[in-house]
């Protein structure tokens, strides 16, 4: 089979080397890919966002499955053009992925459907979000209705602070239209568990738990990035919890979707706060996580093509989903100054060096050498049999690789890596 996967970062490097593992796949293309998936797929000078093109490729060239790993095509209906001309696809329609494309639709959704969230009011009038602030507790989460590359959450801990938010978003339009209507909800504390789970609009089928790690900097210092880091599982994320998400929250979520005809099929993500009254939604995503993508195809043990088309074909209950026992960490190599300004075209050395771990391109581009073309350049992603020597590998394999101005956290993991022992010395 001819493959095409969608997307340029870390997530669909990894998607792609899982997909090189299936005895069924012939080619595989990625538009635009990477300097890493280069060396795995034939990259196309295509953007992730032109539907037009993207269809045009597929026709052409043959293409029996595509993979739409990024928000912004689902969100605009990659799927729902690629179904127009009856090629098979993995990911949700553009009615499903408005599950993550509109927070207003998607916190309306929970409510009506009694799913466990944090309490919130949505607004598109400016004037009467500041009136709502006035009457509130701090601190709260302000965030943009639509996709604002992950940076449409912020938290506003004074009504000063929080009048600034609403009209950077709502009367400047920092984020264009995609801010002009805001939920505002109150702040949830607890650890936070990243959940994700395959769904053919009537079968759900959770994957091993994750945690992420946002601020750039140690000790969770410092602005919010697309990720730092990953490890899988979740210590925080227990037998009985993951028992009660599942009731509580994935099941109805996924029956929710189906009763307001929007059958989803692809991944959904599930961003949870375990909080002391039970596990409660954050936010959904609607595709795989990036550097959570990374952890979980290093761990996936059954042929990851297999389930997507079942997905595709709706018969995820008949199809083996098997994951690997133990561990896995990723750790990003960002480049200096991310997530603000940066450099790029950075030469970068020792990955060839790398052979306890597997190096996934995020922001990289072959030229005549690898170098440096995004924020986030690598995540060096290791598994092992407990989660601290996962931690160990993926760290001694940071040590190998090399770029001016590389920067990660030395802290990922640090704190679940205690609660894992104590867990395990119970």
């Amino acid at each position: 089979m001819n493959i095409l996967v969608i997307g340029s970062g870390g997530r669909e490097h990894a998607i792609v080397k899982k997909l090189k593992e299936s005895p069924r796949v012939h080619t595989i293309y990625a538009a635009p890919g990477n300097g890493g998936i280069a060396q795995d797929a034939e990259c196309l000078d295509l953007s992730a966002t032109d539907i037009d093109g993207v269809v045009h490729f597929v026709r052409s060239a043959n293409i029996d499955f595509v993979v739409v790993a990024p928000d912004d095509p689902l969100v605009l209906g990659m799927v729902d053009a690629l179904d127009a001309i009856g090629v098979p696809s993995f990911g949700p329609n553009k009615l499903a992925a408005e599950i993550e494309g509109s927070k207003v639709f998607s916190k309306a959704l929970m409510t009506k459907y009694n799913i466990p969230t944090a309490a919130f009011a949505s607004f598109d009038d400016a004037q009467k979000a500041m009136d709502y602030v006035d009457e509130i507790q701090f601190p709260v989460w302000i965030k943009t209705d639509g996709l604002a590359m992950g940076k449409g959450a912020i938290q506003a801990v004074s009504r000063t602070e929080a009048h600034i938010i609403i009209n950077e978003l709502m009367i400047q339009k920092r984020f264009g239209e995609n801010g002009t209507r805001v939920v505002i909800e109150e702040h949830m504390t607890g650890p936070e568990a990243s959940i994700f789970a395959f769904c053919d609009g009537e079968t759900i089928v959770a994957m091993p738990s994750c945690m992420d790690f946002k601020r750039v900097y140690d000790n969770d210092q410092g602005l919010n990035t697309g990720g730092m880091g990953a490890i899988l599982p979740n210590p925080y994320y227990t037998e009985a919890i993951a028992q009660r998400a599942m009731h509580e929250i994935l099941i109805p979520t996924i029956n929710a979707m189906k009763a307001e005809g929007r059958p989803f099929k692809g991944c959904l993500y599930f961003g949870l706060m375990l909080t002391d009254n039970g596990p409660k939604v954050i936010e959904y995503n609607c595709r795989f996580g990036d550097p959570e993508c990374q952890v979980l195809m290093q761990m996936l043990d059954s042929d990851l093509l297999e389930i997507m088309m079942a997905v595709y074909r709706g018969d995820l209950k008949n199809t083996e989903i098997k994951f690997k026992q133990g561990a896995a960490a990723c750790i990003i190599m960002a480049s200096g100054g991310y997530p603000e300004t940066y450099k790029t075209g950075i030469p970068i050395f020792g990955i060839e060096a790398v052979t306890t771990a597997t190096v996934y391109h995020a922001g990289t581009k072959l030229n005549k050498e690898m170098v440096t073309s995004g924020g986030r350049v690598l995540g060096v992603t290791a598994q092992a049999e407990t989660l601290g020597d996962a931690l160990d590998v993926a760290y001694q394999a940071v040590q190998c690789v090399q770029f001016e101005g590389a920067h990660y956290r030395k802290d990922i993991g640090a704190e679940a890596r205690e609660v894992q022992h104590e867990v395990c010395t119970a």
